[in-house]
């Protein structure tokens, strides 16, 4: 039963008020005293004229109140209690109707959301801070699709630009082809350092470095070749990281996807008469807006970020006619964005509107102690490998004869540094502490997957439930609480998606762990009054497993069966 959509049809009809923007307005209030769900009467002060807790006493009279226990106002607020066996029995029945659909909607349906995430340059180390675009993208594919849209991953690949003729410079002198095959990312990363050490005394191999990548814009052989090479097995590197994530894409078209398509863009801007020459350079001026020239073409006539940006966005519309094209990318590149977006939209691309730049902190180490492979770089598959290693010497110690404890420990660990990300406001930064990190108490990854081994253990032991259930028997505050618990997960889907934040269901599927916990330390299953009584207990608790593992699949991270 929605009672957030039954409550606001109650509202309505005594309102004059959109039903979505009634029911976006109900809360859950801080103290189950209060009530199950509250709706705040302040916004309708103005409409009615009226003091909010006028309109709060007014309401209670006329309202409809069927279906609760009670409705009652307290000050300003409308506050609904609603019928407790009700809400456990069609709550839980619910959810192990649904199963893994459980939380799902079809908000989005007929509707595509095309989201640009990940995108490591090629060549490069994928480092620890591409994780935080990676399972930010990753997390909100996933809510997306559980809301109904088409959801399309694009990977929009660093996979052009002067670096390269800069890299082929260096392969061609110093290269090593045992080391390239053996580890690619290493060894590009290698050559390139030593490009710009030697660079620094002899400035004429920048000019090698230009012509190379000149004869690789010109289709030349050789650099094509060498270019296509140095693509194919960094992404098989970073296919291995991937694959340690459980992250897919639907697309890889990087930035060389649109060099062949970058002057058709520069036509359009040019005949909507946006495109004026300044310092020898082509540019879109902003200063109306607040903002430096959008550069389009360099005075060298290059073309750069913003360019290459502009047409793979009037790509995604005219291929995929998107609803919302997100970008997940670092926040330093805000007012990139907004130069972006605006110009599209001075182009007369009313779609502009549509585009959503979703910016993230930085990741800092408390400790800065990691094992790397090069320097202050630190590698991502480092850091997870160190993850997984951590966690086996955890599981060694406390639980050395558990089954499959390589695999339990990759998904520990990995869940845990995932989690970790997706914890807080994307916004702020990550401090790392692996001890904080790893532990299994706390708001943790591991607590929630202990959380949920700890309830999978209870339901192995005790097996099956009969059919007929007979609800009324949990009659217990924790039982009431944690059923109400499960009852949100789409509301959390739906505020993860609305403010494009992970960590509404990171921290949703966390209060699902405490409640359970609180429950379990509060009543004992196996040992309970009477049969009725564990046996409905058994059926809210394979209820809390099917929402503990919906909720972390959401944010790429997997459950453990036995911990």
């Amino acid at each position: 039963m929605d009672y957030k959509k039954i409550i606001a049809e109650r509202i309505k009809e005594n309102v004059d008020l959109e039903l979505e923007f009634i029911e976006k307005l109900i809360e859950i209030p801080p103290q189950a005293d209060m009530g199950d769900f509250a709706f705040p009467c302040f916004q309708l002060a103005k409409v009615l004229r009226k003091a909010p807790h006028m309109i709060a006493g007014d309401l209670v009279e006329k309202i409809d109140k069927s279906g609760f226990e009670r409705v009652e106002n307290i000050g300003p607020y409308l506050n609904f209690f609603v019928d407790k066996t009700t809400l456990i029995k069609e709550t839980v029945e619910k959810v192990l109707n649904d199963g893994e659909r459980y939380g799902c909607s079809e908000i989005g349906k007929g509707k595509t959301i095309t989201i640009d995430y990940s995108s490591p340059n090629i060549a490069k180390p994928f480092h620890v801070g591409h994780l935080f675009t990676t399972a930010l993208g990753n997390s909100l594919y996933r809510i997306f699709t559980a809301q109904g849209y088409k959801v399309v991953g694009i990977n929009h690949l660093g996979d052009w630009g002067t670096q390269f003729g800069k890299l082929i410079s260096a392969y061609k002198r110093w290269g090593n082809e045992e080391a390239l095959e053996k580890e690619p990312i290493n060894e590009l990363l290698r050559i390139y350092v030593k490009f710009h050490e030697e660079a620094e005394k002899n400035p004429s191999l920048e000019d090698e470095a230009r012509k190379y990548f000149k004869n690789l814009e010109d289709g030349k052989e050789e650099e094509t070749k060498l270019w296509t090479r140095f693509k194919e097995l960094s992404l098989k590197e970073f296919k291995r990281v991937y694959d340690m994530l459980g992250v897919r894409f639907d697309s890889y078209a990087g930035e060389s996807f649109y060099n062949d398509k970058m002057d058709d863009m520069v036509e359009l801007i040019e005949k909507s008469g946006l495109l004026v020459e300044s310092q020898g350079a082509k540019v879109v001026m902003l200063e109306d807006y607040n903002m430096p020239p959008c550069i389009i073409k360099k005075a060298d006539g290059a073309t750069i970020y913003a360019t290459r940006d502009l047409t793979a966005a009037k790509y995604r519309k005219d291929t995929y006619d998107f609803y919302k094209n997100i970008y997940v990318v670092g926040k330093d590149q805000t007012l990139h964005f907004k130069q972006v977006f605006t110009t599209l939209k001075l182009m007369g691309y009313d779609w502009a509107d549509d585009c959503v730049h979703v910016p993230f902190g930085m990741v800092r180490f408390s400790d800065k102690k990691l094992s790397t492979r090069k320097g202050d770089v630190i590698f991502l598959e480092d850091l997870l490998n160190e993850a997984v290693a951590k966690t086996l010497d955890i599981i060694e110690e406390k639980n050395p004869n558990l089954e499959d404890k390589e695999d339990v420990a990759k998904k520990i660990g990995i869940g845990a540094v995932v989690f970790t990300y997706l914890k807080n406001n994307r916004e702020r930064d990550i401090v790392f502490d692996w001890k904080e990190m790893l532990s299994f108490d706390g708001e943790t990854g591991p607590y929630v997957q202990y959380t949920y081994a700890r309830a999978k253990s209870i339901i192995r032991k005790l097996g099956n439930a009969p059919e007929n259930i007979d609800y009324s028997k949990l009659t217990s505050k924790e039982e009431f609480e944690l059923v109400k618990e499960l009852s949100n997960l789409q509301n959390a889907i739906n505020s993860a998606a609305d403010k494009l934040q992970p960590c509404m269901i990171t921290r949703y599927v966390l209060d699902v762990a405490k409640a359970f916990n609180k429950f379990y330390n509060s009543h004992s299953i196996v040992n309970s009054e009477d049969d009725e009584t564990k046996y409905a207990r058994l059926k809210m608790v394979e209820a809390v497993c099917q929402v503990i593992k919906n909720s972390l699949y959401l944010i790429g991270v997997d459950v453990v069966e036995k911990m």
